[in-house]
C-alpha cells in the first residue's frame, strides 16, 4: 500500500487545517456581510458541459471518468476513443454554477448572489501554489446587468482580503471589449484578435520585443503589429486609450468601475487599469480583473463579467459576474510566514482519576476554550512542553478531591 497521497494531492495536519478552516471563515464572514449566501455543486459533471471550448486553455486539464460496463465494452469495441467517458471532475466552479442556476432558476432570487468554496480538479503539472486537487474560492453575482455588480465585486474581494495578513495587494482591471476595440482599431482582423490576446497576454514574460517575434511568426499584418507595440511600449492610460478609440460607452463604464471602486478602497489596496489584462476563459464578455500579491510574486485571484455563459443551457443570456479568490495561493503565503491563528483559546484539563467526572467539569469552559482531556502524565513536564507546543493557553490539572482545580495560563500563548 502507498502512504503517500497521489502527486498534486495533498494531506493537511490538523495545525493547517485550522489555517484553513480559519480562511473559510473570515472571508465567508466578510460575504455574508455584503449579502453573499452560500451554495454546494456536485464535483462531477456531465462531460458535455466541461469539455466544450468555453473553459479555455483548461479543456486540456480535465480529469475524466470513464463509462462503466457495457457502455465502455460498446466504444472500446467500436473504437470511439473520443466516446470512452460521459462525466468529468469539475476544473473550476463557474461553469458548474451556471448549470446550477439554469436549474434552479425559479428557486433562486432574481438578483443571485452566491458564495461557493469547494474543490476542483485539473491534470496539470504540480508546483508551488497550483496543484492537481484545490480549492477555489468564488462570489458571483447572477441577473444584474448593471456595471454596479462589478464594484461591490472587486470591493467584498478586497475587503476579504484585508482580514488576511497577506501583505500588500492590488487588483488590475480592463475590459474585454475595449481591448478587441483597441486592437481592430490597430489593423488586425477580427479573426486574429483570440491569438494576438494570447501573445499580448504573455508581455510580463516576453517583454515587447517577444510579443513583436511571436506576433511576426504567425503573420499577421506589419503594420497592425507595430502599432501594437508602439501603443504599449509606453504606460497605456485610459486617456491614451480614449484618444484611440475617441467616444466609447464601455470606457465610459470601466472609467466607473475604476473610480467608484477606488473610492471604496479607502486607499488600502489600489484599482489599476490594465490594458495588456486578458484573462484566460473565452467566455469573459466585458471587466475581467486579477489581484496581484506583492509576497505571492504574481496573481492570486481574478474574475470577470460572462453574460453569455448562461444562455448554453437555457437559450436566454443572462448576465453575470464572478470574482475567485486564489484560495491555495493566499494559504502558501500564510505558510510561508508561519501565520498563528489569532485568538485561539485551547485550555487542557489533565484530569487525574475518573474520567467521566473530569469530562463534566471540562463542559464548565466549553463556552470560553476548546477543551481537550488529558490523563495525568508519569512526566508533567514533557505533556507541559507538548501542549505549549500545541498552542494551549491554559491548563488545568483536576482532581475530583481539589475544590480550586486552579487554571494556569502559558506564558507566551
Amino acid at each position: 500500500m502507498i502512504k503517500q497521497p497521489l502527486k498534486g494531492m495533498n494531506d493537511f495536519i490538523p495545525k493547517d487545517a485550522a489555517i484553513r478552516d480559519y480562511m473559510i471563515s473570515k472571508i465567508s464572514e466578510v460575504y455574508r456581510s455584503f449579502g453573499y449566501e452560500r451554495i454546494y455543486t456536485p464535483a462531477i459533471e456531465d462531460i458535455e458541459n466541461i469539455d466544450n471550448k468555453e473553459g479555455g486553455e483548461n479543456q486540456k486539464l480535465i480529469f475524466k471518468i470513464l463509462k462503466r460496463g457495457e457502455k465502455l465494452d460498446k466504444a472500446l469495441e467500436n473504437d470511439e476513443f473520443n466516446k470512452l467517458a460521459d462525466m468529468g471532475l469539475r476544473y473550476d466552479l463557474t461553469l458548474p454554477l451556471t448549470r446550477f442556476y439554469a436549474n434552479n432558476r425559479a428557486n433562486l432570487p432574481l438578483i443571485g448572489k452566491f458564495i461557493q468554496i469547494d474543490r476542483v480538479y485539473r491534470a496539470e503539472r504540480p508546483q508551488r501554489g497550483r496543484d492537481r486537487e484545490f480549492y477555489q474560492c468564488d462570489i458571483d453575482v447572477i441577473g444584474n446587468k448593471s456595471i454596479n455588480a462589478e464594484i461591490e465585486l472587486i470591493t467584498a474581494t478586497g475587503k476579504a482580503l484585508l482580514t488576511l495578513p497577506i501583505g500588500e495587494f492590488s487588483i488590475r482591471i480592463n475590459h474585454r471589449q475595449i481591448l478587441r476595440a483597441s486592437l481592430l482599431k490597430m489593423g488586425f482582423n477580427e479573426n486574429d484578435l483570440d491569438e494576438v490576446c494570447i501573445s499580448l497576454d504573455k508581455l510580463d514574460k516576453i517583454n515587447a520585443s517577444g510579443v513583436k517575434e511571436e506576433l511576426l511568426a504567425k503573420g499577421y499584418n506589419n503594420d497592425a503589429i507595430n502599432n501594437l507595440i508602439n501603443f504599449i511600449s509606453s504606460e497605456v492610460t485610459l486617456a491614451k486609450v480614449e484618444e484611440l478609440l475617441g467616444d466609447n460607452s464601455d470606457l465610459a463604464d470601466l472609467k466607473y468601475v475604476i473610480n467608484g471602486a477606488s473610492e471604496l478602497s479607502d486607499n488600502k489596496y489600489k484599482i489599476i487599469y490594465d490594458f495588456t489584462l486578458v484573462r484566460g476563459q473565452g467566455y469573459y464578455t466585458g471587466c475581467v480583473f486579477e489581484i496581484a500579491s506583492i509576497k505571492f510574486g504574481g496573481t492570486i485571484g481574478g474574475g470577470g463579467r460572462y453574460d453569455n455563459l448562461i444562455g448554453k443551457f437555457i437559450g436566454e443570456n443572462i448576465p453575470a459576474v464572478g470574482f475567485s479568490i486564489g484560495f491555495e495561493r493566499i494559504y502558501a503565503i500564510l505558510k510561508d510566514s508561519n501565520f498563528k491563528i489569532p485568538n485561539q483559546n485551547k485550555l487542557a484539563i489533565i484530569y487525574k482519576n475518573d474520567y467521566v467526572t473530569a469530562m463534566k467539569f471540562a463542559n464548565n469552559y466549553r463556552n470560553e476554550y476548546q477543551v481537550s482531556l488529558f490523563e495525568f502524565p508519569k512526566k508533567m513536564g514533557k505533556l507541559l512542553n507538548r501542549i505549549e507546543l500545541e498552542g494551549y493557553k491554559a491548563y488545568i490539572i483536576y482532581d475530583e478531591n481539589n475544590e480550586t482545580n486552579e487554571l494556569h495560563v502559558i506564558e507566551g500563548n
